[in-house]
């Protein structure tokens, strides 16, 4: 079965940005598993995966436009350090905060005596990534397996 919109497929992937060594990868826990064509992954990366077949395996590079967008310089913000929990922050450190909207990823860029400055891009924003793709299950969708499929934000790229 050919990989098309709304087929639930499992894969394993190797990420890296072009010209360093990968930074993230599934093949040492289960694969990810996907419903195409519904969000769960960068866009890049779901056209890639469209009419492949379980067994293959390829690379593909996907530019910053079809995965998390441009880096915005205005994306930084100074928040009070009472949001943090009491965390022990440094610069550099990856901190998911509760938000009104849900948990939120970002990078912290300074911290003061009362206040932490963040960078609210996603750590990947603005850069060109490599990926290694390898199709394990291609099976038909099913409107559940959206609903209660991973939350690849923050995996495979998104």
């Amino acid at each position: 079965m050919k990989i098309e919109n709304n087929a639930t497929v499992r894969f394993h992937y190797t990420v890296a940005e072009v010209g360093h060594p990968p930074s993230e990868s599934s093949r040492d826990r289960e694969p990810l598993q996907v419903v195409v064509g519904s969000g769960q992954i960068i866009p890049g990366l779901e056209a890639a995966l469209l009419g492949r077949e379980a067994g293959e395996r390829f690379e593909v590079t996907v530019e910053p436009d079809q995965a998390y967008g441009d880096r915005r310089e205005d994306m930084t913000q100074r928040l009070p350090k009472k949001y943090f929990g009491g965390q022990r922050l440094s610069a550099g450190d990856q901190v998911v905060l509760q938000t009104r909207s849900g948990p939120r990823a970002v990078s912290v860029i300074k911290v003061g005596v009362s206040v932490v400055d963040v960078d609210l891009n996603h750590p990947m924003a603005g850069k060109t990534l490599n990926f290694d793709i390898e199709v394990i299950e291609v099976g038909p969708g099913k409107a559940s397996d959206a609903e209660a499929g991973p939350d690849a934000a923050d995996d495979a790229g998104n």
